[in-house]
């Protein structure tokens, strides 16, 4: 089942209130899937050559300024860090696939969320509307976000099987549906030198978007790619550095609605989710089309 949403803030003066308004678009999937939730939030940029990463640990008493510690001790860098809940901010200088890289080496009671210099990705077991408040949406302003509800049906109930999935940096994707080939999919990548953290087909996706960015496609190109090599129903929405993609397959029988005025532009898997946007009433409304890539920047829609 699953429930996906996304939320593009094209009038600067609304920004402030995209997590307020974002929260009450998540929780308007619980009933599509209340097992777990996820969301990513592009938002307070840090200056090159800093970066951001967002840290998962089960427990929520967990140290995380012994964490930061041995990364300032390894990297000459010393992290500021913003706890929430259970997972961490950290913001440093340097790249974040050095950071990566040494806490999958050194710490692998750490689970890397997201990165970039923009995405926070926060996700966890629970209804919609208490992840939200748990890691206190509502409070955070930015120009988007997307995220997932999650209605276990191929993988345990865990943290690490809940959406979004991170691609590259500040690239993530979300997804309703089901993958029928990512078990194949998933041995092709890690031929070309991928790694896996979870069986989840999502993950198989974003990391198949990755190497296809990474091999220099456009976003654009390497959802279009997806359409052949990605067999099955899926609905993907895609978050990046400036905007976002939504694209469903070939088929289209898992639900999606589009939404769009001068001041925004959302996706959700039922309209329900859209219903208390300003201006709603006044927006085109529309069911996306087969096989097609939708894409939305700070630039304009391409």
């Amino acid at each position: 089942m699953c429930g996906i949403v996304g939320l593009f803030l094209k009038n600067p003066a609304l920004r402030d209130e995209l997590g307020a308004r974002f929260a009450t678009m998540l929780a308007g999937m619980a009933d599509r899937g209340p097992d777990s939730a996820g969301l990513a939030v592009f938002h307070d940029p840090v200056s090159e050559p800093d970066c951001k990463l967002t840290l998962f640990a089960a427990r929520p008493e967990h140290d995380w300024n012994a964490v930061g510690g041995a990364l300032a001790a390894a990297l000459g860098a010393t992290p500021d860090i913003e706890v929430r809940s259970n997972h961490a901010v950290l913001r440093m200088a340097g790249t974040a696939s050095r950071a990566v890289a040494w806490l999958a080496a050194n710490r692998p009671d750490i689970r890397v969320m997201g990165y970039g210099r923009l995405i926070e990705v926060f996700k966890d077991k629970g209804l919609p509307d208490e992840i939200a408040a748990r890691f206190r949406v509502g409070e955070m302003g930015g120009t988007h976000a997307i995220g997932h509800t999650r209605m276990a049906t191929e993988s345990a109930v865990t943290t690490e099987h809940s959406h979004p999935f991170i691609a590259a940096d500040d690239v993530c994707l979300v997804h309703n549906g089901s993958l029928s080939n990512h078990n194949r999919l998933r041995l092709w990548l890690r031929r070309r030198g991928l790694d896996f953290e979870s069986d989840n087909d999502t993950e198989v996706a974003a990391r198949y978007f990755a190497h296809r960015l990474d091999e220099g496609a456009s976003l654009k190109e390497a959802m279009e790619a997806g359409l052949q090599d990605l067999d099955g129903f899926y609905t993907f929405a895609v978050g990046t550095a400036d905007g976002f993609a939504v694209l469903r397959d070939a088929f289209a029988c898992k639900p999606a609605v589009l939404a769009e005025n001068d001041d925004w532009v959302a996706m959700a898997s039922e309209f329900r989710s859209l219903a208390d946007l300003p201006g709603v009433n006044e927006a085109k409304i529309w069911e996306p089309e087969p096989s097609t890539v939708y894409m939305w920047s700070l630039e304009g829609r391409s």
